[in-house]
């Protein structure tokens, strides 16, 4: 095969997987009237588990822990301008198909099935991927999760935070 016949395929693959992402996203958008759609909360709920592991509780409180984590999330998404909340419905809605999942996480079970050794392995793929594409979403799941996390001031302790200073 010939380098220009080889650029021109990969130019097409590109553009139909973009088209086709596009049509997913549109069809399936990650947020809903400006909060976390089923699969966007199954998807985010596990990247949270992954990214906070010992810093979320154990047992039965680990759930409703997850349930406020959703809930501030939340409130995260809808605190983003409009522009910043469409990319990131987009971006959840095709992360939440299996296609879009596996190609940009390399993740081939949905979301809920992984394990979150699993998902921190295919998170750190993408953190250290040589596409912008994957290393922004990276840095979307990671940083909103953290930030939503951290915004609970019962929370700083998990991490060994005592809190502001009284200056």
């Amino acid at each position: 095969m010939q380098r220009r016949r080889l650029l021109k395929l990969g130019l097409g693959a590109a553009v139909v997987i973009g088209v086709a992402g596009a049509g997913i996203a549109l069809i399936k958008p990650g947020l809903v009237d400006g909060k976390l759609s089923p699969g966007s909360r199954e998807l985010m709920r596990a990247v949270a588990v992954a990214v906070l592991g010992d810093l979320l509780p154990a047992g039965a409180a680990r759930e409703s822990a997850l349930d406020a984590q959703l809930a501030r999330l939340d409130q995260a998404v809808a605190s983003l301008p409009a522009a910043m909340r469409k990319e990131l419905s987009d971006a959840l809605g095709l992360l939440a198909t299996a296609a879009g999942r596996y190609t940009l996480v390399g993740l081939s079970r949905p979301w809920g099935e992984a394990g979150p050794a699993d998902i921190r392995q295919a998170l750190d793929a993408m953190r250290l991927s040589s596409s912008n594409t994957r290393q922004q979403i990276y840095h979307a799941l990671r940083d909103l999760n953290a930030i939503a996390f951290f915004t609970e001031p019962v929370n700083w302790q998990a991490a060994g935070y005592p809190g502001p200073r009284d200056i």
